[in-house]
C-alpha cells in the first residue's frame, strides 16, 4: 500500500507518545510540542532530500493550522493554500486537510474543499493512534493525494498554471 520512499520518509518522522488532543489543557501542550518536533524534522528531512513542499503554521492554541502546500508539474510550481483544524477527539480522528481554492474541481474532495482520505489513510491513522501526528497527515495524507490528484486536475484542464506577479 505504501511505496518504499514513503515508507523511507514515514521512518524519520518521529511517533508521538502523548495522547491528547485540544481539551486536555496541560496534556495538549505537551502534544503541541511532539508535533511540532515531528513537523520540524519531517520538514529538514524533506529539505535534505530536496523534496520541500509545504509551510505550516497554527493559531497560538494549536487548534487551527494553515499555510501553503505546492506540487511541481512539468517544472510549473501550483501552490494552494491549505488549512485544518484539530478535531476535538484527536488524536483518535484525523484532521480534515482543506484546500479551499480546489473545492469542487475533483470527486475525491468533500464540501469546503477537504481531501479525501476515507479509504486508504484513515484506517492507517486509526491503527497508529496516538503515534501519527501532523507531520504523518501530511506524508501519508496530503503528498500522496497531490501526486495523484494534481497531475489530473492539469491533465483535464480542470487547473491551470498562474505566473507569480511580483506585488
Amino acid at each position: 500500500m505504501v511505496d518504499e520512499a514513503t515508507k523511507k520518509s514515514l521512518t524519520c518522522i518521529p511517533v508521538l507518545k502523548t495522547k491528547a488532543g485540544p481539551r486536555d489543557k496541560d496534556l495538549w501542550v505537551q502534544r503541541l510540542k511532539e508535533e511540532y518536533q515531528a513537523l520540524i524534522q519531517y520538514v529538514q528531512n524533506n529539505k535534505g532530500a530536496d523534496n520541500d513542499w509545504f509551510r505550516l503554521e497554527s493559531n497560538k492554541e494549536g487548534t487551527r493550522w494553515f499555510g501553503k502546500c505546492w506540487y511541481i508539474h512539468n517544472l510549473l510550481k501550483y501552490e494552494f493554500d491549505i488549512e485544518f483544524d484539530i478535531p476535538v477527539t484527536y488524536p483518535a480522528t484525523a484532521p480534515e486537510i482543506a484546500l479551499p481554492e480546489l473545492d469542487g474541481k475533483t470527486a475525491k474532495m468533500y464540501r469546503g474543499g477537504k481531501i479525501c482520505l476515507t479509504d486508504h489513510f484513515k484506517p492507517l491513522w486509526a491503527r497508529n493512534v496516538p503515534k501519527f501526528g501532523i507531520a504523518h497527515a501530511m506524508a501519508l495524507g496530503l503528498g500522496p493525494w497531490l501526486a495523484v490528484e494534481i497531475p489530473d486536475m492539469i491533465e483535464k484542464g480542470v487547473i491551470s498554471y498562474k505566473e507569480k506577479t511580483e506585488g
